[in-house]
C-alpha cells in the first residue's frame, strides 16, 4: 500500500458534556496538528498517490470551516461532544467528500483509504481511518 500525508493545523475552542469529561465540561481551547493520509494499493497514471498540493490546498479547505471557532456555537456541531476522535472522523469524511467531488483530481479517485490523525499534545492523539468507494 503506498501512501503520502499532508499536515496542518487547527486552533478551536468547544466544552463536553458529561462527567467523563471533568474540568473539559468547561470552554477550553485546543490547537490539533492535523495530518492526513492517502493511501493507495497502485500508483495513478503519473505514479503518484496524489497531488500533494491539491491534497494540501483541500485540507486547509476544510479545517478553515471550523478554524478559529467556539465549536458549541457552530450549527454543524450543535449538541455533539466535539471530541478528538469525533473531529479525526468528520475532517475525514469531508476530505472523502472532496475526492468524489473531484477536488484532488480525477487521479484522487483510485485512492483506497484516508487516515486522519488529529494530535493534541507530544503525548496524546486520536486517528479515525475509512475505506473509500472508488470510481477507478
Amino acid at each position: 500500500m503506498f501512501s503520502i500525508t499532508v499536515r496542518d493545523h487547527v486552533m478551536i475552542a468547544h466544552s463536553f458534556r458529561g462527567e467523563v469529561f471533568g474540568p473539559a465540561q468547561r470552554l477550553h481551547g485546543a490547537t490539533f496538528l492535523v495530518d492526513a493520509t492517502f493511501k493507495r494499493a497502485e500508483l495513478d497514471s503519473d505514479n503518484i498517490v496524489v497531488d500533494i498540493g491539491l491534497a494540501t490546498q483541500e485540507l486547509n479547505k476544510v479545517l478553515a470551516a471550523f478554524n478559529y471557532r467556539n465549536l458549541d456555537e457552530e450549527p454543524q456541531f450543535k449538541g455533539i461532544n466535539t471530541s478528538t476522535e469525533f473531529l479525526a472522523k468528520h475532517i475525514a469524511d469531508q476530505l472523502a467528500d472532496k475526492i468524489s467531488e473531484g477536488a484532488l483530481g480525477e487521479g484522487a479517485h483510485g485512492i483506497d483509504a484516508i487516515a486522519v490523525t488529529l494530535h493534541e499534545s507530544h503525548v496524546a492523539w486520536a486517528s479515525y481511518e475509512r475505506a473509500l468507494r472508488t470510481a477507478g
